[in-house]
């Protein structure tokens, strides 16, 4: 919203602030060694502490160049949304300006009837990468990792459209990231992360990233061979089961409140309210 400053949170819960490196957590500083060199000015002691009792906590990744979605990524919930596993990634795009904070309200389009909720694991690009040789690369053009809800209204995806998929992903506040941006290291193997959602407290989706089509490294080795992924790219990986697409569960309406959380990417609250002109 303008206001934010960058913040680091280690292990033991403490908060250090960390102006003293970089303005904002963007690509620049991505690709600028940032995590590197914020592990060396902890060590040093060069981070003073800080609270953020009473805060509002942004997204981990501010201006984000691209959002790239894998679509149909989970084989239960390509079944749910009528479709067959895909052989290739399926790729389609959310501009930038979707994303917002972990807790921020997620608005309802004018007119829109059919907004659906897709807990995904996002993954934010640190280093250039073009035409890695394998999946074995991805690893280290990865900055980390955040827990993200990929919003979607289905008619303007798939009725109205006629298809364009990015119609209907990219209304403001579509994008939900946070609260944290988690390195490598700290999360471990990312086919390993239990996934879940709630919709006003009720159980939505319960699955893990084991359960992708195409894995995280997959993935980023893939894109690569189609585009130059740039630090501060995020790249949404696909949602598993549970959706209101699949018709068991109504869509969003306005009041509604969305819960996510992903193993050691932390948790996510929206509330759903209408958009005003």
């Amino acid at each position: 919203m303008g206001g934010e400053r960058p913040v680091l949170l280690t292990d033991d819960d403490t908060h250090f602030d960390l102006r003293p490196l970089t303005d904002d957590i963007d690509g620049g500083f991505l690709a600028a060694d940032g995590v590197q060199r914020t592990r060396r000015a902890l060590d040093a002691g060069e981070l003073p502490a800080t609270s953020i009792s009473g805060e509002r906590i942004g997204a981990p990744l501010a201006n984000p160049g691209a959002v790239l979605c894998i679509g149909m990524n989970y084989a239960e919930h390509a079944a749910e949304s009528g479709a067959e596993p895909p052989e290739h990634p399926v790729l389609f795009f959310k501009t930038p300006n979707t994303v917002v904070g972990p807790n921020d309200d997620v608005l309802l389009p004018p007119g829109a009837e059919k907004v659906d909720w897709e807990v995904e694991l996002a993954v934010v690009i640190g280093r250039r990468a073009r035409y890695l040789d394998s999946p074995a690369d991805a690893p280290g053009v990865i900055a980390g990792y955040a827990l993200a809800n990929d919003v979607s209204e289905r008619a303007y995806q798939l009725d109205v459209s006629g298809g364009q998929w990015s119609k209907g992903k990219c209304a403001e506040t579509f994008n939900p990231l946070g609260p944290w941006l988690a390195t490598a290291d700290h999360v471990g193997d990312p086919q390993a992360l239990r996934m879940r959602s709630w919709v006003n407290d009720e159980p939505r989706q319960d699955s893990s990233s084991k359960d992708m089509i195409f894995g995280v490294y997959e993935l980023v080795w893939s894109l690569s061979q189609y585009m130059v992924l740039e630090p501060g790219y995020v790249i949404n990986t696909g949602t598993p089961q549970g959706v209101a697409l699949s018709g068991r569960f109504p869509y969003l309406d306005e009041g509604d409140t969305i819960r996510m959380e992903i193993d050691r990417l932390g948790s996510m609250t929206q509330r759903v309210r209408r958009a005003t002109r």
